[in-house]
C-alpha cells in the first residue's frame, strides 16, 4: 500500500510540473531577446582591449569570476560592448587574421559575461532542463542563452551559437579556440584574466591549451591502474575540429581518426614527460569526464559551502 501511495505521489508531482510547463505563455518559446547595445561612432577600434582587459584583471581570479564586480562596473563594461557592435564591416575586412580571431574570442567571452550579469543571481527556470538536469545557478537556466539571445558585433546581431559555430569554427582553422572561449561553467576552460590580443594570440592560445590539458579535473585525466584516459567532453563534442591540424601524424594505433587527433593534441601540450610516454606507449580505453555546469562564480568566503 505504501509503495502504491508513493507511486501516486510521484505521478502527481510529474503531472503538476508538466501542466505548469504547458500553461506558460506560448510566446516565450519563440521570443528572441536582444542584448544589442546602440552603436557608438569611433575612428578606430582599440585592439589593445584596454577597458575589457582592466575589468578581466580585476574580476577574474584563476578559474572563477566575480560577477557582482562586473555588475558594479556595468557602465564601463557596456562602453566596451558598444565598441564591439560599432566596428565597421569594411574596417573589419581589412584586419589581420590575428586581429579578427582575437576579436571574436573576446566578443564571445564578453557576451557570455553580459548574459550572466543580466540574469544574476541566476534562478532555477521552470523547464525540464532547469528542474531535472541543470544546477540552480547554471548558465543552462538562462532560456535561449546560446541560440536566442542576440548581441551586436560588427554592426550585426549574432547569437553565441553563431559566433562559435558559424564564425570561429567555420572561418578560422584554429581548434584551440575551444580552450579559449568560456561557457561560464566550472568544467569549461578557465576564463582568462586578460583579453586576447593579436600580437600575443599564439602565446595565449598555447598557454590556454597547456592550462586545460594539464588540469585533470577539466581536460585530461590518465588512470594507469584502469589503463584508461578520460577526456573533457569538449573533445567528444568538437574532436573533429582537431583532425586537420593534429590528425596527420599517427602516433596512436587502434583509435579513431578523431581520437588520434585529440591525443596528438594532448601530447603536444602535456607537461609531464612520464604522462606523455605512458599515453603514447599504451593502448588505453577512452572515456569522458563528467561536465560540471555549475556557474564559475567566486564564492563568498563567509558563505557556507554549497
Amino acid at each position: 500500500m505504501n509503495q502504491y501511495l508513493s507511486k501516486i505521489g510521484l505521478f502527481a508531482i510529474l503531472v503538476t510540473v508538466l501542466a505548469a510547463l504547458l500553461i506558460q505563455p506560448s510566446q516565450n518559446s519563440f521570443t528572441i531577446i536582444s542584448y544589442g547595445i546602440e552603436e557608438v561612432k569611433s575612428d578606430s577600434f582599440d585592439h589593445s582591449y584596454s577597458t575589457y582587459n582592466s575589468l578581466l584583471n580585476e574580476y577574474v581570479d584563476k578559474d572563477s569570476v566575480n560577477y557582482q564586480g562586473f555588475i558594479d562596473s556595468r557602465a564601463q563594461f557596456e562602453t566596451f560592448l558598444r565598441t564591439i557592435g560599432s566596428v565597421n564591416e569594411n574596417d573589419y575586412e581589412g584586419w589581420s587574421e590575428e586581429q579578427k580571431l582575437a576579436f571574436w574570442i573576446n566578443a564571445y567571452n564578453a557576451f557570455t559575461l553580459k548574459a550572466i550579469i543580466d540574469h544574476y543571481p541566476i534562478k532555477r527556470s521552470f523547464s525540464l532542463v532547469g528542474i531535472f538536469y541543470a544546477p540552480s545557478n547554471s548558465i543552462l537556466q538562462i532560456k535561449g542563452v546560446w541560440k536566442k539571445l542576440q548581441f551586436r558585433a560588427v554592426g550585426m546581431m549574432v547569437t553565441l551559437d553563431e559566433i562559435e559555430h558559424q564564425i570561429l569554427r567555420k572561418e578560422f582553422n584554429e581548434p584551440r579556440i575551444h580552450m579559449a572561449i568560456n561557457c561560464a561553467s566550472i568544467s569549461c576552460p578557465d576564463l582568462s584574466n586578460e583579453a586576447y590580443l593579436p600580437e600575443t594570440l599564439e602565446q595565449q592560445l598555447t598557454q590556454a591549451s597547456i592550462n586545460f590539458v594539464n588540469n585533470p579535473s577539466k581536460g585530461i585525466q590518465i588512470d594507469e591502474q584502469k589503463r584508461k584516459v578520460k577526456l573533457s567532453k569538449i573533445f567528444k563534442w568538437f574532436g573533429e575540429d582537431f583532425i586537420e591540424n593534429y590528425g596527420g601524424t599517427v602516433l596512436f594505433n587502434n583509435y579513431s581518426l578523431k581520437e588520434n587527433a585529440v591525443l596528438n593534441f594532448a601530447v603536444q601540450y602535456l607537461e609531464a614527460q612520464t604522462a606523455k610516454e605512458y599515453l603514447m606507449k599504451n593502448k588505453l580505453k577512452i572515456g569522458y569526464l563528467g561536465y560540471d555546469w555549475h556557474l564559475n562564480e567566486q564564492q563568498d568566503p563567509n558563505s557556507p559551502p554549497s
